[in-house]
């Protein structure tokens, strides 16, 4: 299966070069996986450069998690870090994904200087 670079999600997402756009949707169609770095690059551009809000970055991430051409890696750990992103606030997508991928794995706790992500069960502040 062919994969994807950060910015081919970028352009399906904001479609600010239509050319772009149009071509990244026929490269996804017949499948794409999609890994970590690339989600989480994604969402970080979506945010800094384009300002999405959380509430979109959330969008994004469960339109990915149900687009049928789309494979992310390791599904389930994307939805419970997407679970753990929408229920927390003022916690990032990307500290939701480590948490849940260092869950996944079996290294918990997850020692943090980050006041709000320590207070995610899994998570301790040290």
């Amino acid at each position: 299966m062919r994969a994807v670079d950060t910015n081919i999600l970028v352009r399906l997402f904001t479609g600010d070069d239509p050319k772009q756009a149009e071509r990244a949707k026929q490269f996804v169609r017949p499948g794409a996986w999609v890994s970590h770095i690339v989600l989480v690059e994604t969402l970080w551009v979506l945010q800094s450069v384009y300002d999405r809000t959380n509430k979109e970055i959330g969008q994004a991430v469960a339109l990915l998690l149900s687009n049928e051409s789309v494979i992310l890696q390791e599904p389930e750990v994307v939805a419970a870090a997407l679970n753990l992103f929408t229920r927390n606030k003022g916690v990032s997508f990307s500290d939701c994904l480590m948490l849940s991928l260092a869950q996944r794995s079996g290294h918990s706790p997850l020692g943090t200087f980050d006041v709000k992500l320590a207070k995610i069960d899994g998570a301790i502040l040290i």
